[in-house]
């Protein structure tokens, strides 16, 4: 696809989406107009009042993935299913060379390692091991099998959660307990088989009940077991949670969930040019890993006091270790980097009802603070003796208090939020060994307003601006001098799009320009690692997706497709104008499903455009494989299901992965620095019974 020759404008793009939707008979909109408004409901959603929980109706890019969806699209991780949703990557290009403990995503252009730009959350508690502090997600304790849905919100949702969400909030949503009275529950298991490299099997378990007491329980259980695709890359992991809910009567209850998650993964790390052409499946590091465990217990208070008013009231600890092995080019020490961390959070939230003249006005003022305390820990072991070197370890502290209030206000077909969140933040980090210690204190007002204009039952227009914005972190704060104030990184958003749901038809598209101002970025060549405000960046683009489901003679046949452009650009330093690294200009997914009876197929092909490794934007690579411009590639998938007969509840699965066995790989610019190449062809096979 040939590149556009002048520099994207969003004000024609918008202009041309705004024509493209604006053929809405007026009758439609007065009908619209004159609904009522929509109640406070309890539907579970992390974004709080019900009055939210609409994706149709939301001011912002959203993409809610159900469980349904997931299992027909073949995906073995959560980076597999992300891959389709508009405006985001999932690479590996990251230090655990694609492992399961690690989650990679990047939003609209931002830097997809460790997913630093976006705010991740589980049952809407951070995922992060040190949301303020480590946002990284260098380790990641959830799994695919345990969830229910994932809801993505590109923009529009801002105001609520943070710090960091100018790549998005995400929430994966664990299954669910069953609302009626009864039992239900389904086991599951799939073994993948790999072309080349070795095979793994994956096991889940799910059973819940709701007694006529009130009392709701549910025990989830999601396990892997086996090698990837590259030679030693062993992996396993445990996932399993206990979730309770007790309904008290008059619309409150209380819930809660016990979760113990842990994984060990083998890292083969990058290869050389050289290696890679002569195996790329080989493994060069076979000491190298990654392994971790997190413990947490998560309760709740809901109460939906009438229908103009909602209450709700969350805490939640959690304990994380995660671990690595990492020996060095010259294969004479390995470097060991133990980390714990202890997280507490508390958020009360209550919105009113308020009827005012012509207007309704849903107004949510909320409060969060979380505490942080943990330890980093690294020392070396040298390969011929194994002598342990000396431990340098820092202890990391901080208190973050977040308040925020936003009011949702109807006028007619018109939905308009404005909102704000207030940030303070301290921090301190203290050098043990050099008795040393750095603080910092962020305080920043967030504002926010989205628009959402309900054009006719089918359609809504919506536009949008909010700001984000990432406090000074953990391992950055030893740069911090009175020569060199780090401030925190600040973003800004404005997007403009519209979404079409009717007749089988669900359509959006969206145009966003976002301004990352402030990036705090590693001064290249610096030992130890010094940072500086000194990045700042550019994203402009336009994300589209539709999905049709046929009728008639073809019903039962369903086709989906989206298509995204971003243009993300440096302008700071002798960079400036030049690509940002590790993102495609162009993604693309085509697909399409069927189902007859007790038969489905799914067959689709995803997409994405060259990308460059380094700041440089260096086309020529280099023979260690380190920095050089990666390739584009697509891979195509199929999948069929079977529901046996007389066998109620029990459906077989099959199907490949990379059909073709496309080659294609990432780079790692780490210490383990190198090509890593992609999955080739898989094919799996899986069993489910429901009962």
């Amino acid at each position: 696809m040939p590149m556009p020759a002048q520099p994207f404008r969003l004000s024609l793009c918008a202009a041309a989406i705004c024509a493209a939707f604006a053929v809405v008979p007026s009758t439609a909109v007065a009908q619209q107009a004159n609904e009522p408004l929509e109640t406070v409901t309890v539907t579970g959603n992390w974004l709080g009042s019900g009055l939210q929980n609409s994706v149709k109706n939301f001011a912002g890019a959203r993409t809610v993935v159900q469980k349904d969806d997931i299992e027909a699209t073949g995906a073995a991780s959560i980076g597999d299913v992300l891959r389709r949703i508009p405006g985001v990557q999932s690479t590996d290009n990251s230090g655990t060379a694609g492992s399961a403990i690690s989650l990679n995503i990047g939003v609209r252009g931002l830097t997809g390692r460790y997913s630093p730009r976006s705010t991740i959350l589980l049952d809407g508690v951070p995922l992060a091991v040190a949301p303020y502090g480590q946002p990284q997600l260098s380790f990641a304790p959830v799994s695919l099998n345990n969830i229910e849905s994932i809801d993505v919100v590109r923009g529009g949702g801002a105001v609520r959660y943070g710090p960091q969400n100018v790549g998005g909030i995400v929430n994966f949503a664990t299954r669910s307990i069953p609302e009626a009275p009864g039992q239900a529950g389904d086991a599951s298991v799939r073994y993948n088989r790999f072309g080349e490299g070795g095979h793994s099997t994956q096991y889940s378990a799910f059973v819940a009940s709701q007694l006529d007491n009130g009392l709701g329980i549910a025990l989830l259980y999601s396990g892997i077991d086996g090698t990837g695709w590259r030679a030693g890359s062993d992996e396993k992991v445990n996932d399993v949670a206990l979730k309770f809910r007790y309904l008290l009567g008059a619309g409150a209850s209380v819930y809660g969930k016990l979760s113990y998650y842990d994984v060990k993964s083998m890292t083969p790390g990058g290869l050389t040019v050289a290696q890679y052409n002569a195996d790329p499946f080989r493994n060069t590091r076979p000491t190298d890993y990654w392994d971790g465990d997190r413990k947490g217990i998560d309760l709740g208070y809901l109460n939906t006091i009438s229908a103009t008013q909602e209450a709700e009231v969350k805490v939640y600890y959690n304990e994380s270790a995660r671990s690595s092995a990492l020996i060095n080019a010259g294969r004479t020490a390995i470097t060991y980097q133990p980390r714990n961390y202890e997280v507490l959070g508390v958020e009360p939230r209550y919105t009113q009802r308020v009827k005012w003249g012509a207007t309704t006005h849903d107004v949510t003022a909320g409060y969060r603070y979380l505490r942080e305390r943990g330890d980093d820990n690294s020392y070396t072991v040298a390969v011929a003796t194994g002598v342990q070197g000396a431990i340098a370890t820092f202890d990391n502290e901080t208190d973050a208090h977040a308040f925020y209030v936003d009011d949702r206000i109807a006028y007619g077909a018109w939905r308009v939020t404005p909102g704000v969140r207030l940030e303070k933040i301290d921090s301190r980090r203290t050098d043990r060994s050099g008795n040393r210690t750095f603080d910092t204190s962020n305080d920043k007002a967030l504002p926010s307003l989205n628009v959402a204009y309900l054009a006719a039952p089918a359609l809504t227009v919506f536009t949008n601006y909010g700001t984000s914005f990432g406090p000074v972190q953990n391992t950055q704060l030893n740069s911090q001098t009175a020569a060199n104030p780090l401030r925190p990184e600040l973003a800004k958003t404005v997007e403009l799009g519209a979404r079409w749901k009717a007749r089988g038809l669900a359509a959006e598209a969206t145009l966003y320009r976002l301004r990352f101002d402030n990036q705090i970025l590693q001064v290249p060549g610096t030992t130890p690692a010094t940072f500086r405000n000194i990045g700042a960046t550019k994203h402009e683009g336009i994300e589209t997706a539709v999905d049709y489901r046929f009728a008639g003679a073809l019903e039962g046949l369903a086709a989906y497709a989206n298509w995204n452009y971003t243009k993300a650009i440096q302008e700071s330093g002798a960079t400036a104008g030049l690509d940002v690294p590790f993102y495609s200009r162009r993604t693309a997914t085509l697909g399409a499903r069927y189902e007859a009876g007790a038969f489905s197929a799914d067959l689709s092909a995803t997409a994405q455009s060259r990308q460059f490794s380094d700041a440089e934007n260096t086309i020529a690579e280099s023979a260690n494989g380190g920095v050089g411009r990666i390739p584009g590639f697509g891979t195509v998938n199929a999948q069929a299901g079977w529901k046996m007969p007389g066998k109620p509840g029990v459906q077989l699965l099959a199907g490949v992965n990379n059909l073709a066995d496309r080659r294609y790989y990432t780079r790692n610019v780490d210490g383990n620095l190198g090509r890593m190449v992609g999955a080739p062809r898989t094919a799996y096979v899986q069993a489910r019974m429901t009962f």
